[in-house]
């Protein structure tokens, strides 16, 4: 296995730590931190980006279906927040790695004395062997859960600025599909993977086609422009199925897996 790439950047959408009914999916959870601790035992630096703070949270206070309130977004994220951690924690613990919390609102990438002391706190973690988990701080930043045109969009851009500040080798994004398409999967049989991207041009933002699944706020445009971001600063990325986390492994031996995004 190579190790020119030592620091990547995982991020995993509201789809695959929820099941189909909307409920928290354990053991997807599980199944991700053991992969992951398993990448940090080979000598990776591992930092997680997580959404999901809104969907845990209406699961934890028991409403009939995801608020649509501001006050109850952000109330359900402040609960959300708390599960999320403690799951991470339980599994991580589990195979024993010790993770850390870093909440980000868009001034904290803004303003330049808050962005370098963020990065010092990711190089502190990193060095103690720490694997950060990062999340939008969704339950003050009210910007990030209403504009049309969110700075983050479902951690997807989050990832990348998180990757790119952190001097990040790759950037793995899970998502409830396999990759980018020819056309839409879900609605199309024929619809071909793309197993390789080197430039995001008009035609490749013509089939990312809308919103993603019905219990995130991403979709495949806001992967695209994460790779976009990703791509700019020389940095990888990686589309793959967030079902089978374990494909991480054949990203790090350069097999080909999901759609890369080749930083040229």
């Amino acid at each position: 296995m190579s190790f020119q790439k030592k620091r990547i950047v995982v991020k995993v959408g509201t789809s695959t730590i929820t099941n189909e009914v909307g409920n928290n999916d354990l053991r997807s959870i599980d199944h991700l931190s053991r992969v992951l601790a398993d990448v940090h035992n080979l000598g990776y630096e591992v930092i997680l980006v997580s959404s999901g703070a809104i969907a845990v949270g209406s699961n934890k206070l028991m409403m009939p279906s995801k608020p649509t309130e501001m006050r109850l977004k952000q109330a359900a994220a402040a609960v959300g927040q708390c599960s999320i951690m403690f799951f991470y924690d339980k599994f991580f613990s589990e195979y024993d790695k010790t993770i850390g919390q870093v909440l980000l609102n868009a001034e904290d990438m803004e303003v330049e004395e808050k962005k370098e002391n963020l990065a010092s706190t990711f190089e502190a973690l990193l060095e103690m062997g720490v694997i950060p988990v990062v999340n939008e701080n969704d339950s003050v930043s009210y910007t990030e859960i209403e504009s049309e045109d969110r700075l983050f969009s479902d951690n997807d851009k989050l990832s990348a600025v998180v990757a790119i500040l952190c001097n990040a080798d790759r950037l793995i994004i899970l998502s409830d599909i396999n990759g980018l398409y020819d056309k839409d999967p879900r609605f199309n049989p024929d619809a071909k993977l793309i197993p390789l991207i080197t430039e995001i041009n008009d035609y490749v933002y013509s089939i990312a086609g809308g919103a993603g699944s019905r219990r995130g706020t991403g979709g495949m445009k806001t992967k695209l422009a994460a790779a976009s971001m990703a791509m700019s600063q020389g940095i990888e990325m990686s589309i793959i199925n967030g079902r089978s986390p374990e494909k991480i492994f054949d990203i790090l031996e350069d097999k080909p897996v999901g759609t890369l995004f080749r930083a040229e």
